[in-house]
């Protein structure tokens, strides 16, 4: 378990920490296997070769792969507001030695919320400060989110088990999830010039 230096009350779990009890350990637990058994695995519907992010894998094996717990059933402003914590902190925390930044990721977990619109509004809420940052922070719950697959219009990759709000490193591949946005591309521009992958044009 780590603990933020600016404020101890702030903890992230480990793989390892899920065998030491928690009180939302069900719900931990359903994540990791999510991960394991959709993320990290190719997809009929994802309309690409591959698994359904190529991250993850690495994040699980690598000690990179972070769990928060947010109780109770929060307004998307109260939601955001709990995030901001783990933003600052994320832009401090180093990622484990010979992985790279792009596989550290921290996912907090709203397992009591079943009101999923609040984790839409909550990630529209944050979006523009964490793409500022060069961070990009993902909705994920059972609704699942209307946003479609790159690939496959027709999929919605973004369903998960248990709500949450998933925080990254941005990369050069986003640039799709972006350009829509004139300052999300600026920002996007700002980190990678123009070296935006060829697939996904300019």
């Amino acid at each position: 378990m780590l603990t933020d230096p600016a404020d101890p009350s702030r903890v992230l779990l480990e793989l390892g920490d899920l065998d030491q009890g928690h009180e939302y350990g069900q719900a931990l637990r359903r994540i990791v296997a999510w991960a394991r058994e959709y993320l990290c695995r190719p997809h009929p519907e994802l309309g690409r070769n591959g698994p359904v992010c190529p991250y993850v894998q690495t994040s699980l094996d690598r000690g990179a792969f972070l769990m928060a717990v947010c109780p109770g059933t929060p307004t998307a402003a109260q939601a955001a507001q709990f995030l901001a914590g783990y933003r600052d902190w994320f832009a401090v925390l180093a990622a484990p030695d010979g992985v790279a930044p792009q596989f550290r990721t921290v996912l907090v977990l709203f397992p009591d919320l079943l009101d999923t619109k609040v984790i839409d509004e909550a990630q529209r809420l944050l979006k523009d400060d964490y793409v500022a940052d060069g961070l990009m922070i993902g909705e994920f719950h059972p609704g699942p989110p209307g946003k479609s697959g790159l690939w496959n219009e027709d999929f919605l990759p973004l369903a998960s088990p248990v709500p949450l709000l998933a925080i990254r490193q941005m990369v050069a591949s986003d640039f799709p999830f972006l350009r829509d946005d004139p300052v999300h591309e600026r920002a996007y521009r700002e980190r990678f010039g123009d070296r935006i992958p060829a697939r996904y044009g300019a």
